[in-house]
Formats: structure tokens, sequence, C-alpha cells
């Protein structure tokens, strides 16, 4: 055991993480030259195609240090704020961090909140100053940067390129010296942590682990502690490049498990796992349970696909522990899932992923944040899409939930970066130079404002400089009104929204317009109307289409003309009460997109 470590790659989105993960198994000589290829962890077309990584990924190197065999086990992880929850996971199953800076940014917002998540859990933090072969790096300032957040001395920093290979000597020494061996008694009775899963459509599940006490031998009958059922452990592993079968795993290692559990709902991340004969009566204290800040409905885009989109999100589940969901039905799109996602990437990212890994295709809600509505008698109803608002005379007000914004940016950009969180009914709350020239800022926003495109409109105005991390600080009363879209009088419940009432008149409007132009013009005349209860605030017409009935009338009389337009006009009349519409899907994104 005093000869393994356990660590992960932490940093900010794009400052070379996975890059430097490739260096690492390079130079360790893990993958072959000719296996080689940059991103090498990021397995998902998707990773790849947008160069972000989404899961974290475990993969385990072998080390020869002064004639001694070191075994390290690295984990990626994603740096985008969306799957903080995925980092927390790799976190709890390391000893040690790797901490990455970009030499020409600088500290950045998930930086800062990664390290946060590292230290809470007592992580050996080794900082590592990367692509300084850049000419617009800044090796002094930066290293300033770091020694102010955490502490360190100057010559603990380690600088380095992982584009170029510098410095990964380095690393993995400082791996070996400075990062614990793990903790723990092989004697004990198993003890060991779930952190991830995966399905694999020919052998069931495949659950990954970290063993904190005892050893774990293939053919062992294990329990998993949370769901109570009982597994046979037909192979048992750790993870190289592909899946490397070992008879046995013993404390402070990370492996695999594969014993042919088909049902997705039995696997849970964070589960304890132990033997069946001599249980541990120490459970592995696990994650706290993800607090999801967007919520949308998923509907197929055929209704006999429920079942089968039903199977998909359970499997997707397990590959995604941040998503959560439960059925509902709407009016206007049948049975599907409400889901519950971390932000606007990740239900972008789940969404593609229900397309291209199960063939699924399906239409997406409006996302909304789940608001509080506290009724006359002081009950707390807990609204998560509009159809649940309870009837407006029942309820004394609304709360909607608001949260810490930490931005940090390039100074030139601090008035147009206050005037669009304002724009966004925030409110500044603190202004710290770290140097002259960088900027943190810290707003108090509602949740239900930065949804839709916050993080869009802050990357422009900032030229891609500003970098946005935020957490969940609770609810406060406002005045938040259901708009509702009615087509041809019905109301369409999957296009409402729960909106501040000083927005709802400029929302509203401006849907009628998208909508008038993405609805298929009929035989007959439509009117989208938005409403809040029963007032209307807003209407838009989609003209009908004509036929041309005075063709045949060659001159004659105006009376003639008038009895064929009112016969016509009758036929519209009719046509309208039995017509409906059909709402193209292009419809329910529009909303997404009405800047």
């Amino acid at each position: 055991m005093k000869n393994i470590r356990n660590f992960c790659i932490i940093a900010h989105i794009d400052h070379g993480k996975s890059t430097l993960a490739d260096r690492l198994l390079e130079s360790t000589k893990t993958v072959s030259s000719r296996d080689m290829q940059a991103q090498l962890l990021d397995d998902m077309d998707l990773e790849r195609e947008r160069g972000i990584t989404i899961k974290s990924h475990a993969i385990q190197m072998d080390y020869n240090h002064d004639g001694e065999g070191y075994t390290l086990n690295l984990i990626d992880t994603p740096g985008h704020v969306d799957f903080s929850y995925e980092v927390s996971r790799s976190i709890a199953a390391c000893e040690g961090a790797l901490l990455v800076v970009d030499a020409s940014q600088g500290i950045e917002a998930q930086t800062i909140s990664n390290l946060y998540l590292a230290l809470e859990h007592d992580l050996e933090v080794i900082p590592v100053l990367n692509k300084i072969d850049l000419p617009g790096a800044m090796p002094e300032e930066v290293s300033d940067q770091i020694i102010d957040l955490i502490g360190c001395e100057k010559e603990d920093i380690i600088h380095a390129s992982a584009k170029e290979g510098l410095g990964i000597e380095d690393i993995l020494e400082a791996i070996v010296y400075k990062v614990p061996a793990p903790d723990g008694n092989p004697d004990e009775p198993l003890q060991a942590m779930i952190f991830d899963s995966v399905f694999n459509p020919y052998r069931g599940i495949e659950v990954f682990f970290r063993v904190f006490n005892g050893s774990l031998n293939q053919g062992d009958k294990v329990k998993f502690v949370n769901t109570g059922k009982t597994y046979d452990a037909d192979e048992i592993g750790v993870l190289k490049l592909q899946h490397d079968s070992r008879k046995s795993i013993s404390a402070g290692n990370v492996g695999y498990l594969i014993s042919g559990i088909k049902v997705a709902k039995e696997v849970k991340v964070g589960d304890t796992i132990t033997h069946v004969e001599n249980p541990t009566d120490k459970e592995v204290k696990g994650f706290e349970d993800v607090k999801p800040m967007v919520f949308a409905g998923i509907y197929p885009v055929e209704t006999s696909e429920f079942e089968e989109l039903r199977a998909s999100m359970e499997k997707l589940q397990l590959n995604d522990a941040a998503l959560i969901w439960e059925p509902e039905t709407s009016m206007a799109l049948g049975f599907g899932f409400r889901c519950g996602f971390l932000g606007m990437l990740h239900m972008e990212i789940v969404q593609e992923r229900l397309e291209r890994e199960f063939g699924m295709t399906v239409i997406t809600t409006v996302p909304s944040v789940k608001f509080h509505a506290i009724e006359n008698n002081g009950n707390i109803v807990e609204v998560s899409a509009p159809s649940e608002l309870p009837d407006p005379t029942l309820i004394d007000h609304i709360e909607e939930p608001f949260i810490r914004a930490q931005i940090i940016s390039k100074a030139g950009y601090i008035g147009p970066i206050i005037a669009l969180c304002v724009d966004k009914r925030g409110e500044i709350k603190n202004q710290v130079y770290l140097t002259s020239d960088r900027v943190e800022l810290s707003f108090e926003l509602p949740l239900a404002e930065i949804v839709f495109d916050f993080f869009d409109k802050l990357k422009t105005i900032s030229r891609g400089y500003a970098s946005l991390d935020y957490e969940l600080i609770g609810y406060r009363q406002s005045k938040m009104v259901k708009l509702d879209i009615m087509l041809n009088g019905d109301k369409v419940d999957a296009l409402s929204a729960i909106v501040h009432k000083d927005k709802a008149y400029e929302w509203g409007k401006r849907l009628c317009e998208k909508l008038r132009e993405l609805i298929p013009r009929q035989m007959f005349e439509i009117a989208v109307q938005a409403a809040i209860g029963t007032k209307i605030i807003a209407r838009e017409t989609v003209r009908a289409m004509r036929k041309n009935v005075l063709a045949k009338c060659y001159g004659g009389d105006i009376t003639r003309k008038r009895k064929l337009l009112e016969k016509q006009k009758k036929g519209k009349k009719r046509m309208r009460q039995v017509g409906n519409v059909e709402i193209p899907q292009e419809a329910f994104m529009a909303v997404l997109k009405l800047d």
C-alpha cells in the first residue's frame, strides 16, 4: 500500500488537464505511441468535438523511481461549472490533487472553486503552472497569484508545458513524494465506495470503486449496503487503458467490478460495497445529494417510445449521477419526464447523448428553476414546472432561488459586466482586485435570470476572459407570475413559463412574435396570445392560407363577390372550431433563443 498514490487533476476550463493527463500516460509508458492520440481519456465523440471533458476518467499507471515501483491512480476531471459534481466524486476517491493553472490566463473562478473542494477533503495540493512555453505566458505574475491563493512557497510551484512535455518528470516525482499513501487496513472487513458506473450492453453494469479497508477477491459474494442487494464478483480488476482483470484488489486501490447487474436502479453512486459473510459496520460517507439548478421536461417525439426513453434515461443516469428525473404528463406533449440538471450545458449534453448513444429523438420544454409557492395557510409548495403552480387566489407570495456568483475578469470589462448583472436583477456585493488588471466581482442574482443565456452574454461582453462560478444561497420573495401561451384560445402548457412581473410583457410579446414565424400557416387564422391569468398581454396572428374564390367572377356585381367571400368566411370559421394546430419542435426551442 505504501507505493500507491491516488490523485486527480483539477483546473478551470481549457487550462490543459486532458493534455497533461496524455503526457503523464506517455511518460509512464502506460500507452504505446501507436495507441496515443490527443485527449486520450475523453472517449466520447461529444467530448472530442467540443474539446471539453464531460466525464471524469480513471486510469492506472506504473512508475519507477529510484528503483522502486509505484502504482499511480489518476482521475482526470471536467472543468466546467455544470459538471462540478463529477469533480467532487473524483476528489472523494483521492489523497492528492494537481492544481493546474494556465500561465497566460492566471487563476480563474473554477480554479478557486475546485481548489476549495479539494481542501475540504484534506487533499495534498500540488500547484502546476502550465503552458509556460506560450508567448503570452506570465509565469512570475501567475506564480504570485498561486502563492496568494494557497500559501505555498515559490519553489513548490512546478513549471510545465503539457504540450511540449516540459516538467512532466518533476510532476511525477512530486506526486510520489508529496501525495500521501492511502491509509487503510487490508485485514479489516471490506469497505469500498462506488464513485462511478457505466452501462455495458454485453456485460451489464460496470461499477468503479475505491477500496478504503479490506480486500476484494474474484468470486467473493458482495453486498451493496444502501440497496441491500447481493452479487457475485464475477470479474474484478484495475483500470488501465482497457480493463485489466486481477485476482484480488486490496485497500487503497481503485478498480472495477462486473457482476452481471442488469437493473440500473440497483447501483447508486456513493454506496458502500462490503462482503456478505463479514460485513463492515462503517459505511463510507457518501456524497451529498446533488442539487439540480435547472428543470426541463424531456418528451419522446413519438408517444409510443415512452418506455424506451425511460430505459435510456436509467442507463444514462448510471454514467451521469447528476441527472435527476421523474415521470410527468403534458397536455401538449403526452407522457415524458421532468428532469433536473446542473446547468444549461449539462441539459444540452444530456439531450445530445440521448440522441447519439441511445438513438432517442426528444423534445425539451422551456427550462425553469424550482420556486417555492407560499399558500395563504402557510403551506410551502415546491414548483419545478409552471403547470404545478397552485391557483393564484390561493398563493400569498412566491419565493425564487438566489445564487452568489463569483466573476473573475479583466479590469477593462467591469462596466459591461455590472450592467449585465443589474439587467438580470442582480446586486453587486463585493469587488476585489486580485492584481492590477484582474478583478473578482461578487453578485447576488436570481437563478431564473442566469439559466438561459447569462453565461454566453458574459463571455461575449468580456471577449471570453470572464469566468463564472456560482452557488445557491437560498430563497427570497419575488413578484413572479405565470405566463401562459394560448393558440386558438387553448393553453399550451409546454410553452408556459414563470417570469418576473416587470419582464412578463416584454417576454410575452417577443415569444408571440417568434411563434408567429415558426407555426406553419393553416387553412384558418390562428391567434397566438400571451396571458397572465385571464388578462391577455400580447397577441400575434398567423394568417390563414386562402384560395382565390373570386377567380371565376368576371365583371358582375359586388354583391355576387360578397356572397362568395361570406361563404368562404363561414367555412374558415367552421374549420377553426374543428382544426387543431400542430406545433413544430423548433417552437419549443425558440423560447431558449429569444434574443
